[in-house]
């Protein structure tokens, strides 16, 4: 028994270490295990970065670029080319066995991109009636160029140096084309050096008497020529040449610069965004790709519009093309284009000093009028006034937009000069009446063509406002002298020895109230009904005349008023000729009765 025993417990004993070497066994195989799972991933992901399928090869060998498998398996070419890159980096032996036909096949769509996109390039080189190149056509093939970047950078340096050349030939040529044409559809009158606001009318013989064209281009007057500012005409389809030289269209120096000027900031802008996103450029790289693409364009603009400046004198176009500029500098902000920002300066720095130089021609051939070589005159509105109205007022008008100072300066210099011009013609005139006549209906005019356009609260309303009320008042005075020059005197004198305490000395004056009593009675409907006609003879606007009439009679009510309450006081008030004066409100009604109605 205690040998069986003892055979049983060696028995145990040998299990026991049994099992201790199994358990250590599948320990180490568990670890053997891990470790190779773990080469296995890394092996794995090795394999499938550096075997080339087959679907790969047969579409960058076979496939048209234009397929979308062609760019799908380019894609993945770029990143196995790229992963292989990463490897030969870590020094992995079996790049060397991928390397071949991945050169082969990034050499073979290297081909087939650069003739593709080359192709599309020249293809912009045919003949288009819109001046827009279709360049955002390639944009879907964007991945072409950076593929191109990422692994052959001297053909993608090729692509962009040809794209550069090709496009701005094309820029170049279109732009000089359009622009030879639209200046044939400019109008044939424009303004010249004589055609200042001081020359006199009779020196031109189209612009101020009888238009020799179906629409003629004006000097000073605004009219519909404003509207190239607006909203809806400022961005309006581009001007079509030859569609207006068949209709014998005309059109203004602004209206063509708009049309010029809108088709360079859409191309401009379109071209910028395409570079930045096709070329894969940003900041001062944008900016110097932009310029190799377009600058010869624009430097050719910003020559044809110094040659056009030398020789323009019409200050209200070179005005709205200010104000043209100044939006379309707005629109490409809004746009986030900056390319431009150089080039609206440079065509704003040729322009402000050429309308500040006609400007300042026209002031001087204001300065230098003589009215005394003007011919015959009358006192209707002088036709330089009139001239001076309707600029200011298109001046003002279109300056209200975007205010500037400067002009502002400058309009107040040549109102200064007119105003001056007004006082020197009224001088020529012999009697206070006619000055006063031929003062009033000018400022009425420019004021009334001032309101028309400008605000009610500009410098320049407000100017001609206040000479306007102070000329009419001594007008009005000068207007009653004649029929009720003895009453006013009277009046005034009275007045002042009342004001004075000195009252008692009207108990001399009896027979001269006596008789300016009866001779206001027997005279004054007449008077009213001579004065009438006068002043609807003498001013031209009807309404202003009314607006005179009125004042006159207002005032004359006032002075018989005042009459009244001189007769009152106690040292009158016994004159048996009070009872012949008329009672105020009955003159009111009678007067009502002169009063015209236009």
């Amino acid at each position: 028994m205690e040998q069986m025993l003892g055979a049983f417990q060696s028995d145990l004993s040998s299990i026991s270490s049994e099992i201790r070497t199994l358990q250590e066994q599948s320990g180490a195989m568990n670890i053997r295990l891990r470790n190779r799972q773990a080469v296995r991933g890394k092996l794995g992901e090795l394999v499938d970065g550096l075997i080339v399928p087959s679907a790969l090869i047969t579409a960058i060998l076979e496939a048209p670029v234009t397929e979308p498998r062609f760019l799908e398996q380019l894609q993945e070419l770029d990143a196995k080319a790229a992963a292989v890159r990463e490897q030969e980096a870590r020094g992995t032996a079996a790049c060397a066995d991928v390397r071949g036909i991945l050169d082969r096949l990034r050499v073979k769509a290297v081909t087939k991109i650069r003739e593709f996109i080359l192709q599309k390039i020249y293809s912009f080189r045919k003949p288009m009636t819109n001046y827009q190149i279709p360049q955002t056509a390639l944009l879907k093939y964007r991945f072409f160029y950076q593929f191109l970047l990422g692994n052959e950078r001297a053909t993608a340096k090729e692509i962009r140096d040809e794209y550069v050349e090709t496009l701005s030939k094309i820029y170049l040529s279109y732009y000089r084309s359009y622009l030879g044409r639209l200046m044939k559809v400019q109008y044939e009158e424009v303004a010249e050096k004589d055609d200042l606001m001081g020359v006199e009318d009779t020196a031109k013989k189209g612009f101020f008497s009888k238009p020799s064209l179906r629409s003629r281009n004006t000097i000073f007057t605004l009219g519909t020529r404003g509207s190239v500012i607006s909203p809806t005409e400022l961005e309006a389809p581009i001007l079509v040449p030859h569609t207006a030289q068949r209709g014998e269209q005309r059109y203004p120096f602004e209206a063509l610069f708009r049309s010029q000027h809108y088709a360079l900031l859409d191309n401009s802008c379109r071209e910028y965004l395409f570079i930045c996103e096709f070329f894969v450029v940003s900041g001062s790289a944008a900016h110097e790709l932009f310029n190799a693409v377009m600058g010869r364009t624009l430097s050719m603009t910003l020559k044809h519009l110094e040659s056009y400046l030398t020789d323009c004198y019409d200050a209200i176009a070179v005005f709205l093309c200010i104000h043209i500029v100044l939006r379309f500098r707005n629109i490409a902000a809004k746009r986030d284009v900056p390319a431009l920002d150089r080039y609206w300066e440079q065509v704003l720095a040729l322009l402000w000093p050429r309308f500040e130089l006609i400007l300042e021609m026209n002031v001087q051939s204001v300065r230098s009028t003589d009215p005394q070589r003007l011919g015959g005159l009358d006192t209707r509105p002088h036709y330089i006034t009139r001239r001076y109205a309707e600029f200011s007022s298109a001046l003002v008008s279109i300056n209200q937009t975007i205010p500037n100072e400067r002009t502002m300066q400058l309009l107040g210099q040549l109102q200064v000069e007119v105003e001056n011009f007004v006082l020197r013609v009224a001088a020529e005139f012999s009697s206070r009446k006619e000055q006063l006549v031929f003062l009033i209906n000018n400022y009425d005019m420019m004021l009334g063509v001032l309101m028309e356009r400008a605000a009610d609260d500009s410098k320049e309303v407000e100017s001609f406002q206040q000479l306007l009320n102070a000329r009419t008042q001594e007008f009005i005075e000068e207007l009653l002298s004649p029929p009720f020059g003895g009453l006013v005197a009277f009046v005034k004198e009275a007045e002042a020895l009342i004001e004075r305490g000195q009252a008692e000395r009207l108990r001399g004056e009896e027979a001269r109230v006596t008789q300016l009593i009866r001779g206001f009675g027997s005279s004054w409907k007449s008077s009213v009904e001579s004065l009438s006609q006068d002043v609807m003879r003498s001013f031209t606007n009807f309404r202003n005349g009314t607006s005179i009439i009125q004042g006159a009679l207002t005032q004359l009510i006032q002075l018989y008023h005042r009459f009244h309450r001189v007769l009152s006081q106690p040292q009158l008030r016994a004159l048996p000729a009070r009872a012949e004066l008329i009672n105020i409100h009955h003159l009111m009604v009678e007067l009502k009765k002169h009063k015209p109605n236009f």
